[in-house]
Order: C-alpha cells, then sequence, then structure tokens
C-alpha cells in the first residue's frame, strides 16, 4: 500500500471564486470535520452544533470588519462545500469556541487552568546562520492536534495577487493556520493557553492569514502587534533573508524573544515570560512541552554539521521524531489512555527551506512516514517575490 499524503489544493481569483474553488475541492473533508467537531463538542460539553455554530456568529461582524474578504473566501467555501457560512466560520474558530468563557462555564462550571481544554500542541522551530551548516534558512514544525481530524488536513496554495501567494497547511475549511508565502516569510505558531477577558477578539486562522498575506517581516509582525486575537497563541516568523523572531502573542500583551547562535525552538509554554494575568497561578496547560522544547533544541543543534539541503532534512526528521517521553513526544502519538475522541497524534510535521523556497511536509508522524516535497515553490509563478 502507497504510504499516505496530503491532499495538494490550489486556488486562486477572487475572494468568492478561491473560497467556492477551496469548498469544492475538501467537501468530503470539510463534511468530516463538521462530524468530528460535532462529536467533540457534544462528548465535552454537551453541546450541539448549531449550538456551537450560533455561537460561532460572535466573530462574524469582527472579522467582517477587519478583513471583509475572508469573510467572503469563507462563504464561497460554504458555498463550495455545500453547509452554511456558520459552519466554516465555527471550523475556523473553533480554538476561540473552546476557550470561551461562557463554554467552559456551562460545560465545566467556573474555569480553572487546571481545568482547562489542552492548548493545540506544536513544536517550532527556526534555524539559519551559525546553526545551519549548508548556509539555508529553515523553519517548520510538529503540528500536534486531534487525531480525528488527520484526514481533513490539506495542503493548500492560494495565488492571490497582489499579495504573496501562500503555502499551509490547515484543516478543511480553514482560510489559515501555519506555512509560508512568496516573499520568503514563514510563519509557525503554537497554542499558549490560559483565559484572558471576555472582550471578542479574531479567531487565530484569521490572525494567521493575515500575517502571511504581508510581503515584509515588519508588516508581519505589525499584525501581530496591532491585532487582538482572541486567544493567545505563539507566532514564530523567519524569513529567508536570516532572520527570525517569536511572539508570545495573548489578549493581555506580548512577549517576545530572539534565536540563540541562530536557532529558535518553542513549544506550548510561555518561554518569554508569563503574562501578568497568569502569573499568580500559571501551570503550563501541555506539560510535555517543558520536554519537547528541549530535545527539539538537542537534536536541531546537528544542523550545524549539515554539508547539504538533503543532509539537512534528515536532520529534521530525525530531531522531529524524539519519543522521549512516549506517546505525548517531540513526535506525538495517541495515548490509548484516553477516549478515542481525545486522541492526539502529530498531524504534520513541515520543514522549509526559505533559501530555494522547498516545502516539505509528513502526512501524520515524522517517524515512520518520509517527507512530501510540495510540488509548488514558494518562489515560482508570476506572482511570486524574485529572490
Amino acid at each position: 500500500m502507497a504510504p499516505r499524503t496530503l491532499p495538494e489544493i490550489e486556488i486562486s481569483g477572487t475572494p468568492r471564486d478561491r473560497g467556492r474553488q477551496y469548498g469544492e475541492a475538501v467537501r468530503p473533508q470539510l463534511h468530516a470535520a463538521r462530524a468530528y467537531y460535532e462529536d467533540a463538542f457534544g462528548q465535552s460539553s454537551g453541546l450541539t452544533w448549531d449550538q456551537v455554530t450560533a455561537r460561532a456568529t460572535r466573530w462574524l461582524d469582527p472579522v467582517r470588519a477587519y478583513a471583509p474578504e475572508l469573510v467572503e473566501e469563507m462563504r464561497g467555501i460554504a458555498d463550495g462545500a455545500g453547509v452554511g457560512l456558520l459552519d466554516v466560520l465555527a471550523l475556523n474558530a473553533r480554538g476561540e469556541v473552546i476557550y470561551d468563557r461562557s463554554f467552559a462555564t456551562m460545560a465545566h462550571g467556573p474555569a480553572e487552568p487546571q481545568d482547562e481544554e489542552p492548548a493545540e500542541g506544536c513544536t517550532s522551530f527556526a534555524a539559519y546562520g551559525e546553526a545551519s551548516g549548508d548556509g539555508h534558512v529553515w523553519a517548520g514544525q510538529n503540528w500536534d492536534w486531534r487525531a480525528g481530524v488527520a484526514d481533513t488536513v490539506v495542503l493548500l496554495r492560494i495565488v492571490q495577487p497582489p499579495k504573496p501567494t501562500l503555502i499551509m497547511q490547515v484543516e478543511a475549511g480553514q482560510i489559515g493556520r501555519q506555512g509560508a508565502n512568496s516573499a520568503g516569510i514563514a510563519l509557525n505558531a503554537n497554542g499558549l493557553g490560559g483565559r484572558f477577558s471576555d472582550a471578542i477578539g479574531l479567531p487565530q486562522t484569521v490572525v494567521r492569514r493575515s500575517v502571511l498575506d504581508q510581503h515584509t517581516v515588519t508588516d508581519a509582525l505589525d499584525v501581530l502587534c496591532r491585532t487582538r486575537a482572541h486567544i493567545a497563541s505563539n507566532a514564530l516568523l523567519t524569513c529567508r533573508e536570516g532572520f527570525a523572531v517569536d511572539l508570545e502573542t495573548t489578549p493581555a500583551g506580548i512577549g517576545w524573544m530572539y534565536p540563540t547562535d541562530g536557532l529558535l525552538v518553542h513549544g506550548n509554554h510561555y518561554q518569554a515570560g508569563i503574562p501578568a494575568p497568569l502569573a499568580a497561578g500559571y501551570r503550563p496547560m501541555s506539560s510535555d512541552s517543558l520536554v519537547r522544547v528541549p530535545r527539539a533544541e538537542q537534536g536541531l543543534r546537528a544542523l550545524r554539521e549539515a554539508t547539504g539541503p538533503d543532509e539537512s532534512r534528515k536532520v529534521v526528521k530525525q530531531a522531529m521524531s524524539d519519543h522521549l517521553g512516549h506517546p505525548e513526544s517531540l513526535c506525538t502519538h495517541p495515548d490509548p489512555r484516553r477516549p478515542t475522541v481525545k486522541h492526539w497524534m502529530t498531524l504534520v510535521s513541515s520543514c522549509v527551506d526559505l533559501t530555494t523556497g522547498d516545502y516539505h511536509a509528513t502526512a501524520g508522524t515524522p517517524c515512520d512516514r518520509d517527507y512530501q516535497h510540495l510540488p509548488w515553490n514558494l518562489y515560482d509563478g508570476p506572482y511570486g517575490d524574485t529572490r
């Protein structure tokens, strides 16, 4: 049997046209994602899917005010997939619904840090300069999330002049997550957790898409610094010129950090500083992050000795396949002690060479499968930025 690969989908045209092409291409996956989250929300909170979409409506006006073209794209996705706009919005705001205070109160009583739903797990990295033996700029991550949506993940290329062309790995129907663009900017992201104020902020899919829609790293940073997201999330920006910066973004403020000797790794705990609203009783919700980050750093230090891109990718694969603490390890596998609906795994391990524009990703855990070399180069096409 041939190894599973991630579907590769390319869309272009107006926002509505792009969305319709996307929705038509992922119709089965999107319906599977909706069915999974309907089951997951039902089991964890007793909410019906109609109640979930009703809660998601609170993000419709803020997204329309901030990026009306993204609402049009979501409307096109809904048309193409044969679902409602609120279904698509709920899939884009599923993390925000989980962390909504009213959701938490209804589902679990008053929210305490130890009772919160675990943050979306990920281990992100950037390596260049002293950390890169081949002289290339590398970025990537292990994206850890619920195993039940593994078959809904797709690779998406968006051609949208005059904005940069994007390549992202997303759950079907999502308009943004993590990836890179034709301006040579990569965004890798990690959930951080913690509940803040009740004020409505933007969903992470909208923020991340807006970051990757920028032509310069300073404009991408401006999105992260000036936009109020609804939940806390870490953003690791890397650009092909050989620069990276990490921002721990929260509704209460932002912390930042830079690489050490060209290497930067971030997980799912606050590394730049614990936000004041959480400081008194902070506990990392993903405690395994305290293992994953140093193990990734240790493995990725071998990049210093790599003599070319092929060898570098092998080093990245080996590093990101680490199993210390298995199954909640850097390479995450489902934990049989947990209910099936709460099984987690590494959905995608990505490795992007920002120097050459080559994009690689795995359809699942990197320990037991090879990287899939995407047919698109970041810098290909009439709208790609020239190197």
